[in-house]
């Protein structure tokens, strides 16, 4: 048999479904001489039967099965590595794919000039939306051959090894494999690649296919989408660790900084924005793990953060866990705070009171955020939604308070509106916020759904409100949000303009800031028939049909 030219590894446990179109983009590479391992964690599902079928099929294939489950994703990788007869290797996850050309053109690279690995983009897929998206796309955005990591500390975002092809005699070298009863492997095993790595080449080309699925069942979501599982913090911050001492060990302690920013902007930050939604036992066991760790991080890398994240930070180090939940609804959206506080020479703090530390006051001054002097279309206010009642039909009441701790708006009364655009026709619902103290305003809105207006098609999605405030001939919109504990209601349509009737879930929006979300979704004769046909057509004249049938069969 020819020896192959590149080995690619395919490590899968109970996921018979989806290997089939793992192993199906190996096959279809335009580069074919290659070795396909299935290396199969002892599944205990229907994974063998499909891995021997396809072993049959294609005489590249070969089927390795661990004698018992590891638990994770190192072992089958490296038992794997044993085992590959080829000089280039690369790993694939059996819920991914590779694109066409992704082993033609990271091989190419490698034969143009000698280095150590070669990478390149990753194509995010949405499970549930198919929404695509680059990973990381100004890491990988030309080609470019990097002479050692400290180049470009940048990359240690790029953590991923399934985007890249190691020379098999670069990890033999280095007796470089995955660490075994572990979990965030890639995060330790790519910082010691990039580290010992004399030059390893980019290439802006995709080479792998990243299937994400935000609401998977809790038995099969990844390892990255268990967050809410207090072993994944100390998981991740055990990996930390590691990686921290392996830094140290191999004379690249001047990364720690990058490094630590790295944790912090994309590790931490994940686990800020889902801080609202846990519960008090959670953040507690949360900051006894996380908190000793944060105090070992480089000052630089704290201060390279926005400043509303540093605030989160800052608030969790002290203990002050509900604030933190409270300003993490904030990051990375435009939310203001509910107040601020100014010592005596005027620096505006987060909360109720001046600071009383130093590191205190560092972290907590909101000067940057320029809350009073910022121009009015991009202020910071905060609008919060009080109480929800459910009216007659489809209507609601929504009790309103909006937060303006930069004394943006006059005093006085203040017209608003809420806006709502289902489809791509908006709802304008006009009311008026009330001052009840400086920098505080109520108001309500009379939501009555029945008098939008949707597309022939009806309307599929999910929309999330807006507050606008206008201020001598500017706009300011910002977002609504939801009380996180109030029940989901869910109500049925018909609407006053004729259009076909419409399901409506109304409920908080589960991650991120928290806001209003509300969700349609056609029933009747539109879900069946004309939203079939309408998503079928394409020419103007059979489009002018299917809304002659529509009107005909309402």
């Amino acid at each position: 048999m020819t020896t192959p030219d590149v080995t690619v590894t395919v490590i899968v446990y109970n996921d018979a479904a989806r290997l089939p179109r793992a192993v199906a983009s190996l096959r279809a590479q335009t580069h074919a001489n290659i070795e396909i391992i299935i290396s199969d964690d002892h599944s205990t599902d229907d994974t063998p039967a499909v891995a021997r079928r396809l072993e049959a099929q294609d005489e590249r294939i070969r089927y390795l099965r661990l004698p018992e489950n590891s638990g994770g994703c190192s072992a089958p990788r490296n038992r794997a590595v044993e085992i590959a007869r080829a000089p280039y290797l690369m790993f694939l996850d059996s819920d991914d794919e590779l694109p066409p050309r992704a082993v033609e053109s990271l091989l190419a690279a490698h034969r143009e000039r000698e280095v150590d690995f070669t990478m390149g983009a990753v194509r995010r897929v949405r499970v549930d939306n198919g929404r695509r998206t680059t990973w990381m796309p100004h890491l990988v955005s030309e080609r470019r051959t990097v002479e050692g990591i400290e180049a470009d500390p940048r990359l240690l975002f790029e953590h991923l090894s399934t985007s890249k092809m190691y020379a098999r005699s670069f990890l033999d070298r280095h007796q470089l494999r995955f660490p075994e009863g572990i979990h965030y492997e890639d995060q330790l095993f790519s910082a010691q690649a990039y580290c010992l790595a004399k030059a390893f080449t980019i290439i802006p080309d995709p080479v792998y296919v990243w299937y994400i699925d935000p609401f998977a069942a809790a038995s099969a979501a990844s390892i990255s989408n268990q967050r809410h599982k207090v072993t994944n913090v100390r998981d991740r911050v055990h990996v930390q660790r590691l990686i921290d001492d392996f830094l140290v060990e191999s004379g690249h302690a001047g990364l720690r900084e990058d490094k630590d920013y790295k944790f912090l902007k994309h590790d931490f930050r994940m686990y800020a924005g889902d801080l609202p939604y846990r519960d008090e036992d959670w953040l507690r066991a949360f900051a006894e793990i996380m908190n000793p760790y944060l105090e070992t991080l480089a000052p630089g890398a704290y201060a390279r953060l926005p400043r509303p994240e540093r605030v989160v930070l800052e608030l969790l180090r002290t203990g002050r866990l509900e604030d933190a939940q409270l300003a993490a609804r904030g990051i990375g959206n435009g939310v203001a705070p509910r107040q601020v506080t100014a010592d005596a020479s005027g620096v505006p703090y987060w909360g109720d009171s001046v600071p009383s530390t130093e590191r205190a006051r560092r972290e907590l001054d909101l000067s940057d955020l320029e809350l009073d002097t910022r121009p009015f279309p991009s202020a910071q206010f905060r609008h919060e939604i009080t109480e929800l009642t459910p009216g007659p039909g489809a209507t609601l009441t929504l009790a309103i308070r909006t937060y303006d701790p930069g004394l943006r708006l006059p005093v006085g009364p203040q017209r608003a509106a809420l806006l709502l655009s289902p489809g791509t026709r908006r709802m304008t619902v006009p009311f008026r916020l009330n001052p009840i103290r400086p920098g505080v305003f109520e108001g309500e809105v009379h939501l009555d759904l029945t008098t939008g207006s949707l597309p022939l098609q009806g309307f599929a999605g999910v929309r999330h409100p807006l507050i606008r405030l206008q201020q001598q001939g500017l706009s300011n919109s910002g977002l609504l949000l939801a009380p996180l504990s109030f029940h989901t209601l869910t109500t049925r349509i018909d609407y006053r303009s004729g259009a076909a009737p419409h399901e409506v879930t109304i409920e908080p929006e589960g991650r991120n800031p928290g806001r209003l979300q509300l969700s349609w979704r056609p029933v009747g004769v539109t879900a069946r028939v004309v939203r079939p046909v309408v998503r079928r057509v394409a020419r103007p004249r059979i489009r002018k049909a299917a809304k002659l049938l529509s009107s005909v069969l309402r």
